[in-house]
C-alpha cells in the first residue's frame, strides 16, 4: 500500500501529465485506437437504462462519455468530474457545440473524494480512468456512496489480452509504436510511456471484480472488447 505522501505525489503527477496532453487528447485517442474507442464508449453507455437519469461521469476528460450519454439518453443529466482542469477546459466547447450545456455540468474533482451527497446518482461511469487512480478501493467506495440503491457502476478500461499471440502484437504496439506516435503528436513522450505501464500494473479481471465486490457492489460482471484489449466492468449498489 502506498503511503499518504506517495499517494499525493502520484495523484499530482497524473494530474500534471493529463493536463499537459489535454490539447491533443481527442486526436490521439482516435488515431492510436484506430477509432475503436468510440465504439467501446457507446457500448458502455448503452448499458445505462433509459429515462430521466442522473449520471456521474468520472475522469470525464474532454467530455466524450458525457456527451454520448446525453446523445443516447436525451433525458439524462450528467455531472462530469475530472482531476485535470485543462481537460475540463477542452470539454466545455464540445459541450456547447452539442448544445448540451443545460444537461452537462463539469467539475474539477478527485475520484477518491467526490463533492457529492450520498445516494444522488442513478449511474456512475468511468472510461479509461480507474487505472490512474492511486487508491482504487477508495474511489470504488466513493462511487458506491454516491449511487442510489439499485444504481449502476460502469467501468471501462484497457486490459491485457488473454490470447498469447494477440498479447505479443499488443505489447509491441503499446511499448514501441504508441509511445512514439503519442510523443510526436503531443510532445509528451513520458505520458505515452506511462500508458502501457499503467495497463500492465492494473489487476487481472477477476481480481478487480473481487475488489468491486469488497467495496460494496453486487452482481459484478465483466465483458471483453476487441480480443480483450479493453474490458467493461459492471456492478450494482444493492
Amino acid at each position: 500500500m502506498k503511503s499518504a505522501d506517495n499517494s499525493a505525489e502520484h495523484t499530482l503527477a497524473v494530474r500534471k501529465m493529463f493536463s499537459a496532453i489535454a490539447p491533443t487528447y481527442d486526436l490521439l485517442n482516435r488515431v492510436l485506437s484506430f477509432g475503436i474507442d468510440v465504439r467501446w464508449r457507446r457500448e458502455m453507455v448503452d448499458k445505462l437504462p433509459k429515462g430521466e437519469l442522473s449520471i456521474l461521469d468520472l475522469a470525464c476528460g474532454t467530455g466524450d462519455v458525457a456527451i454520448e450519454i446525453v446523445r443516447r439518453r436525451p433525458q439524462a443529466r450528467v455531472a462530469g468530474a475530472d482531476l485535470s482542469p485543462p481537460m475540463l477546459t477542452a470539454a466545455k466547447p464540445k459541450v456547447v457545440k452539442w448544445k448540451m450545456d443545460d444537461a452537462i455540468t463539469l467539475t474539477a474533482a478527485s475520484g477518491e473524494e467526490l463533492p457529492y451527497a450520498d445516494g444522488v446518482f442513478d449511474g456512475v461511469t468511468i472510461a479509461f480512468g480507474i487505472r490512474n487512480v492511486t487508491n482504487r478501493d477508495r474511489a470504488l467506495m466513493e462511487m458506491h456512496r454516491v449511487l442510489k440503491p439499485g444504481g449502476q457502476a460502469l467501468i471501462l478500461d484497457f486490459s491485457i489480452p488473454p490470447n498469447p499471440l494477440v498479447r505479443v502484437g499488443y505489447g509491441f504496439y503499446f511499448h514501441r509504436v504508441l509511445p512514439l506516435l503519442g510523443g510526436l503528436v503531443s510532445g509528451n513522450y513520458e505520458a505515452y510511456k506511462y500508458l502501457p505501464r499503467s495497463v500492465e500494473g492494473f489487476p487481472p479481471r477477476d481480481e478487480f471484480a473481487s475488489l468491486m465486490e469488497e467495496c460494496g457492489f453486487s452482481k459484478v460482471e465483466w465483458k471483453d472488447f476487441t480480443f480483450g484489449v479493453a474490458t467493461l466492468y459492471e456492478g450494482t449498489k444493492s
